[in-house]
C-alpha cells in the first residue's frame, strides 16, 4: 500500500485510535460519517444485509465491483447480520456492549420496532452515543416521509439555487454533482459525535450519552448563507445566480479558447484593479459603478461580458499563466484527471494510490481530512468484501467457528 502523505513528526498514532464504532447505515450519509472517523483510526463495524450495501452496485464497476466502494467503504470491518433475526439483534447488543457510538441511517422508529432503539441499545451500555440520521430528523410531522440527499437538498433550498438566472434557461436545476445532502449530514453528524463524546469523558464531563438528531434537510438549510435572514428582514427570495456570486464581482467562470473554463475571483479592490490590467480596462479602477464590490455587483453583467471577450483570446494553460503571475485568485474548472494530476493535492497525500485486494490493482483514493501532521489519519485498506471480518467479529465476541457456522447456516450472518 502507497499511504502518502505530508510528512511531519508523529508524536502519537490517528486521533481516534481505540474509539469503537457501530454503523447500522447503508448508502451514502451514515457510511460518509463513519468513513470519516475510520479515517482518523477508529475501529469502525459495519453492519451489512447479507446482500451488501446498495452503494456496492452503484457507479462504474470492475468485475462486478463498485470502484466507489473501494474508497466509500475504506478502514471498516464488515459483518453480516440478518437484522430480521432474533439472534441477529442479541448479537448487535453483544457488539453495543463494548462501542463507544453507534450511527444509524434508518428510517426514524425503524430500529426501534426491531427491538435495537436507544433505550434498548443503552441498556446494555449506558454510555452509549447515538447518531441518528434522517431525512427530516427524529421528530416534527415530516420524521417519517421518505427521503433521500436529493430531498434534503431541495427542502433546505439549495436545488432551487443550482440553476442559471430566472429567464436564462427552462431546463430543470441541475444536482450538484455529487450527494451533497447525504455528505454534509455525515460531516454533521461526525461533529455532534465528537462533540458528545467531549462532554461525556473530559475532565469535569457530565458522564452524561448525547443522542444526535441530524437531519438531512436541516444539515443543507445551515448552509444557506443569508437566504433567510434576507427573507426575514426584507421579503427577498435568493434567486439562483449560475455559475457567479450575488453578492460579490467580477467572481465567476469564464471560457476560453481551448473550450476550458477558467474560475477568476477578483472580489477585492486591489485584485480588482490587477485584472482589469490584464484586461485592459484600467480605466475602471475606482471609476463610478465600479469603486467598490457593491457598486461592481450592480455592473456585474457588464463585468462578465469584458473578461469574457479577453479569455476567449487565451487558452486555459495561458489565461492562468497571466492570471497566476497578476496574483488573481483562479483556476480550471478540475476534471477527475486535473485533480489526479494536481500537484499540491499529491504533495499533500490527497490523490494516493491504495492496492485493493478485492480488485486486484492499486486504486486512486483521496486523502484523509482533515490534516493532522501530529496525529495523521491513514487509510488502513480498502472497502471490504461483504461479510470479509464476520468471522473474526464473532469470534471476538466469543463464538466458536462451530456456532458461526451454524449462523450461517440459519441466515442469521
Amino acid at each position: 500500500m502507497n499511504d502518502t502523505a505530508a510528512t511531519s513528526p508523529t508524536v502519537a498514532g490517528p486521533m481516534l485510535a481505540g474509539l469503537r464504532v457501530l454503523e447500522i447505515g447503508h448508502f451514502v450519509a451514515a457510511p460518509f460519517c463513519t468513513r470519516l472517523l475510520a479515517d482518523l483510526g477508529a475501529d469502525v463495524i459495519k453492519i451489512e444485509p447479507p446482500t451488501g450495501d446498495p452503494v456496492r452496485t452503484w457507479g462504474a464497476m470492475v468485475d462486478g465491483k463498485s470502484l466507489w466502494w473501494s474508497m466509500h467503504g475504506r478502514n471498516k470491518r464488515s459483518l453480516t447480520l440478518n437484522l430480521k433475526s432474533e439472534q441477529a439483534r442479541k448479537i448487535v447488543l453483544d457488539l453495543v456492549r463494548d462501542c463507544d457510538v453507534v450511527v444509524e441511517n434508518f428510517r426514524p422508529g425503524q430500529l426501534a420496532r426491531m427491538g435495537l432503539g436507544p433505550e434498548e441499545m443503552r441498556q446494555v451500555n449506558p454510555r452509549l452515543v447515538i447518531s441518528q440520521i434522517s431525512g427530516y430528523g427524529q421528530t416534527g410531522p415530516g420524521r417519517d416521509r421518505a427521503s433521500f440527499g436529493v430531498i434534503g437538498e431541495a427542502v433546505g433550498g439549495l436545488r432551487y439555487l443550482t440553476n442559471q438566472p430566472p429567464g436564462v434557461s427552462d431546463l430543470p436545476p441541475v444536482r450538484v454533482g455529487v450527494s451533497i445532502g447525504d455528505s454534509i449530514a455525515g460531516l454533521y453528524a461526525a461533529m455532534g459525535i465528537m462533540a458528545a463524546l467531549w462532554q461525556r469523558d473530559r475532565v469535569g464531563g457530565d458522564g452524561t450519552p448525547r443522542t444526535i438528531d441530524v437531519a438531512l434537510t436541516e444539515s443543507v438549510f445551515s448552509m444557506m448563507e443569508g437566504m433567510l435572514p434576507e427573507y426575514g428582514a426584507l421579503g427577498r427570495i435568493k434567486q439562483p445566480t449560475g455559475g457567479g456570486i450575488a453578492t460579490a464581482a467580477p467572481t465567476n467562470a469564464y471560457p476560453t479558447s481551448d473550450g476550458s473554463w477558467v474560475l477568476i475571483a477578483a472580489n477585492s479592490e486591489p485584485i480588482f484593479a490587477r485584472l482589469m490590467k490584464l484586461v485592459g480596462r484600467e480605466d475602471l479602477v475606482g471609476a463610478p459603478g465600479y469603486d467598490n464590490n457593491a457598486a461592481r455587483v450592480g455592473n456585474v453583467a457588464i463585468l462578465d461580458e469584458l473578461i469574457t471577450a479577453w479569455s476567449k483570446q487565451h487558452t486555459a494553460e495561458q489565461l492562468l499563466a497571466l492570471l497566476e503571475e497578476a496574483d488573481v485568485p483562479a483556476s480550471k474548472a478540475y476534471t477527475a484527471a486535473d485533480c489526479a494530476a494536481d500537484a499540491q493535492y499529491q504533495a499533500r497525500g490527497m490523490v494516493r494510490e491504495v492496492y485493493d485486494p478485492g480488485l486486484g490493482r492499486d486504486m486512486l483514493h483521496a486523502g484523509v481530512v482533515p490534516h493532522i501532521p501530529e496525529s495523521p489519519g491513514t487509510v488502513r485498506w480498502t472497502g471490504p468484501d461483504i461479510g470479509a471480518h464476520t468471522d473474526a467479529i464473532l469470534g471476538e465476541l466469543g463464538h466458536a467457528p462451530e456456532t458461526i457456522a451454524q449462523l450461517r447456516k440459519e441466515g442469521v450472518v
